[in-house]
């Protein structure tokens, strides 16, 4: 039998133990950038993309000279030397007793160790800032939960502790009343709930993640807003009322405001509405027959699983798409008190966003993880949000579009009555001063990166690339899937018999120009529709609204809209069936949209 070298038993227990320190290495950092979050199995660093070296994060290699000195130690140094037979096992024994002695020492020290990393844990942890953040289950948040960024704040200090709250309101209240510092929540409940604190930060927008969705297997009719009017009120003459259902203070219940305000078709007074504590509710009662669901208002990755089913997408926040955005708001007690925390915190939130970008497989692992959710999963949820980089969450405060952003949304809730008034001084509302450093962090990246990969700089750098409005031919604008007849507030009037607009007119296209503006022109098309009384011939009436309509076009193309707008004339042939077909209400104009690309 083969006996114990103690030579060999202390270079092996020092390698172990320098294996050991090595293995507990969480992340590897870059030389190049300085980023130290990488994954343990990063090849290229998340944050510039430079290769990561096998020492790049403390994990050296063998050097050869260190098994060479290992194998000198153990080579006998004279074969010749006979062993007596008495002094062998004495020297066995002696040999025996050495190792032992060495291993239990050797558990000594690893425990004693072990002992002394958790109790300086301890004492660390205990001396980190703790700050509250409340929020809820929203995908777009899952950084917050993440344990990566958490451990990214204990390196500057601080210990965050993130609770859900899924009562808008209250959590509002629980920052009013400093039993939390932070909070993320929608621009349009953030309107609503008038905190006492600033937006410091923009999270994301969601680009289809959530969706008005109509109930065509049930109703195959019913497959545009157009339709559901109709269908609407033909069960109300029967007496029957038809319900419509959302996730209530989310950003469901906003998409819903949204389309009241904006669509002539489309009333939330004809409903019975049906207010849900989630979206897996509202797509659970879409799917009972007995609940009379007609309109449900969900998110991802029910809106996916929604269009295999046959069910009809008539409006997401794809084609909405700068309806609904997050935002992270600090109370005024942390602004005025400790504003070094608020700018620690955004500068290790927008590192480990910039990394993402960088890689966005890590961000699909982290949602499908934080949501229990499959890979096919996680990738409908990441596909319908963009998150804010540093630089482009400060831009958007700077440059006016988050004041001009707060008055729409808040447009639209003055309109239905959740809001008094629009704020007549919005940029009042955030600062973006606390995003200096994670911007200067962002652009330091984008400068390391931009001549290998212009177009990761520009992303970082908030350019979205610039996709050409797509051609279509007028033909197949008309045959494309109706959505609705946006709501006209005012007239659109001509003198009789000719095209020529009134100067209320011109006021009405102002603002029609502003409502079409806040629909994506990738996937949303506009019909002008023109319509004229029976007062002369028919051959006359279509070319008279034919010409009316080309007007309302060129009009809407001449104050900036970049959508593909069409005029479309209709003459006399479809009246209005509760008036005189003489009435001159009878000339109108309808403003369609309709879903393209």
């Amino acid at each position: 039998m083969a006996l114990p070298n103690p030579i060999f038993e202390s270079a092996l227990i020092n390698k172990m133990d320098k294996l050991n320190r090595e293995i507990g290495s969480e992340y590897i950092v870059c030389h190049h950038c300085g980023y130290d979050a990488n994954e343990k199995d990063c090849i290229k660093c998340q944050y510039c993309g430079t290769p990561l070296s096998l020492n790049s994060g403390g994990i050296e290699s063998e050097p050869e000279f260190e098994q060479q000195e290992l194998n000198q130690q153990l080579k006998p140094q004279n074969n010749s030397v006979k062993k007596s037979n008495f002094l062998l096992p004495l020297l066995s024994l002696l040999i025996l007793g050495g190792g032992l002695f060495l291993a239990i020492n050797q558990v000594l020290v690893t425990n004693n160790k072990n002992q002394t990393v958790t109790n300086n844990r301890a004492n660390s942890n205990a001396r980190l800032q703790k700050i509250t953040l409340l929020g809820d289950t929203f995908s777009g948040y899952s950084t917050f939960r993440a344990a990566k960024f958490q451990e990214k704040l204990k390196e500057v200090g601080l210990n965050l502790n993130y609770q859900d709250e899924f009562d808008q309101a209250k959590r509002a209240n629980l920052l009013n009343q400093n039993q939390a510092d932070l909070f993320v929540t929608t621009l349009d409940q953030f309107l609503q709930q008038k905190p006492k604190g600033k937006i410091v930060g923009m999270l994301d927008r969601t680009i289809g993640a959530d969706a008005i969705v109509l109930n065509t297997p049930q109703y195959p009719e019913l497959k545009s807003l157009i339709d559901l009017k109709r269908l609407v009120e033909k069960s109300n003459n029967q007496g029957n009322r038809f319900s419509l259902t959302y996730a209530g203070d989310t950003p469901s219940e906003y998409l819903a405001l949204v389309l009241d305000t904006k669509f002539d078709s489309f009333n939330l007074l004809d409903f019975k509405i049906k207010e849900v504590p989630d979206a897996s509710d509202a797509w659970q009662l879409l799917q009972n027959p007995q609940e009379n669901v007609a309109v449900a208002v969900l998110w991802e990755p029910f809106v996916s699983e929604a269009r295999k089913q046959g069910y009809t997408v008539v409006l997401s926040s794809q084609d909405a798409s700068k309806s609904i955005i997050d935002v992270i708001v600090a109370s005024d007690r942390l602004i005025e008190s400790q504003p070094d925390t608020i700018t620690k915190f955004l500068t290790a939130y927008y590192r480990i966003i910039d990394g993402n970008v960088r890689e966005p497989s890590y961000l699909k692992q982290q949602i499908a993880e934080d949501g229990n959710l499959s890979s096919s999963q996680a990738v409908s949820v990441l596909k319908g949000i963009d998150f804010f980089t540093s630089v482009e969450s400060k831009n958007w405060m700077e440059d006016g579009i988050l004041a001009q952003r707060i008055q729409s949304i808040a447009a639209t809730l003055v309109l239905t009555g959740r809001m008094d008034e629009v704020p007549s001084t919005p940029q009042d509302l955030f600062t973006s001063k606390f995003l200096n450093e994670a911007a200067r962090n962002t652009e330091t990246l984008i400068g390391l990166i931009r001549a290998d990969n212009p177009v990761l700089a520009d992303r970082l750098a908030g350019k979205q690339t610039t996709i050409p409005t797509p051609t279509i031919s007028p033909s197949s604008i008309k045959q494309a899937p109706d959505i609705g007849n946006l709501r006209v507030r005012g007239e659109v009037l001509f003198d009789l018999g000719s095209t020529n607009l009134s100067d209320q007119s011109q006021q009405t296209l102002d603002q029609l120009a502003q409502e079409i503006g806040e629909f994506n022109e990738q996937t949303v098309a506009v019909i002008v529709i023109g319509h004229t009384s029976k007062s002369t011939s028919e051959p006359a009436n279509l070319k008279l609204s034919e010409a009316r309509a080309q007007v309302v076009a060129q009009g809407l193309r001449a104050r900036g809209l970049n959508h593909t707008i069409i005029p479309e004339g209709k003459g006399s042939s479809r009246l209005l069936s509760e008036i005189s077909p003489n009435d001159p209400r009878q000339q109108r104009t309808e403003i369609r949209l309709v879903r393209i690309n």
